[in-house]
């Protein structure tokens, strides 16, 4: 299918704020912000992250007299119900420059990195621990089969311990406990 002229086509919508509305709440000062939750990269579109609802929303205005954020909505779009965030249309104060903005980004990004490890460290053997390990490894399956034959008369008895019914009087109203595990119904 080609396109004509008669077929009707989507203008571009205009970059600029639609709206003189502001918020009542006050500006928010960028210094007040962590320097991660700012993004100035790109300052003609600039966003950072909305203090009440934690998303990040696009500053509109940035080249006339009031910069705001964003009309957006506090949950996830297309999932949760299109409540309005209350610091939609609320306005910026500019008090730091971008290259502040970016020193501070800067800093944060040094002090974290010297609170990860860097390395993984092995953790340290005993005597104990190193001649239990040598001992596994040396095993063969014969050597196993030798452990479990000794094992397994104690292994026996237990079983016919847990058999014997305790003395005294039986439970009037239940049933009876099956003794043999051959007994029982799946």
């Amino acid at each position: 299918m080609s396109i004509t002229a008669a077929m009707p086509t989507a203008k571009e919508r205009l970059r600029r704020t639609r709206t003189k509305r502001v918020s009542h709440l006050p500006a928010i000062k960028l210094s007040s912000l962590l320097p991660s939750h700012i993004d100035l990269r790109d300052p003609l579109k600039a966003s950072l992250v909305c203090g009440d609802c934690g998303t990040w929303v696009p500053v509109t205005g940035m080249q006339s007299k009031t910069q705001k954020l964003v009309p957006h909505h506090t949950g996830k779009a297309g999932v949760d119900a299109a409540i309005r965030c209350r610091s939609s249309n609320r306005r910026i104060e500019w008090d730091m420059t971008i290259p502040e903005w970016h020193q501070a980004l800067t800093d944060a990004v040094k002090e974290a990195d010297s609170r990860t490890a860097t390395t993984v460290l092995p953790k340290a053997f005993s005597p104990a621990t190193d001649q239990t390990l040598r001992a596994r490894a040396q095993r063969t399956p014969a050597g196993r089969l030798a452990d479990w034959t000794a094992v397994l008369p104690r292994v026996a008895a237990t079983d016919a311990h847990r058999q014997t019914v305790p003395a005294g009087d039986a439970p009037a109203q239940s049933p009876a406990v099956p003794l043999d595990k051959h007994q029982i119904n799946h």
